[in-house]
């Protein structure tokens, strides 16, 4: 970064930014394009013989869970007798005058 004062009093800054990263990865694109033509090409080849997976013995029943012994707390689930106190809540009917908002047309007078 440079800093550049101007005769008008301001200063211009000047950040120099680098494309490293795409480069590299222009770089790595001509790489993969390369070896990509030679297979393609016949140029490469690769020879894959010999090895095998490993053969396993899997053995299943259906219709039965597999047998597990497990030990674990048991929850109770039940009632028991409390006393609380309860509000006892009461509503009543009054009349109470209450405001009215209404629209009176001209013609009405």
């Amino acid at each position: 970064m440079a800093d550049y004062p101007n005769s008008e009093g301001t200063t211009t800054v000047v950040e120099r930014r680098s494309n490293g990263g795409v480069i590299i990865g222009g770089i790595l694109l001509v790489i993969a394009l390369i070896v990509g033509f030679l297979f393609a090409t016949g140029f490469w080849s690769a020879d894959v013989s010999g090895g095998a997976l490993p053969t396993v013995a899997v053995s299943a029943k259906g219709d039965e869970l597999p047998e597990v012994d497990m030990k674990s707390k048991e929850i109770v689930v039940g009632t028991a007798k409390t006393t609380v106190v309860v509000p006892k809540v009461e509503t009543q009917k009054a009349t109470i005058d209450v405001p009215v908002i209404g629209v009176k047309d001209d013609s009405e007078k």
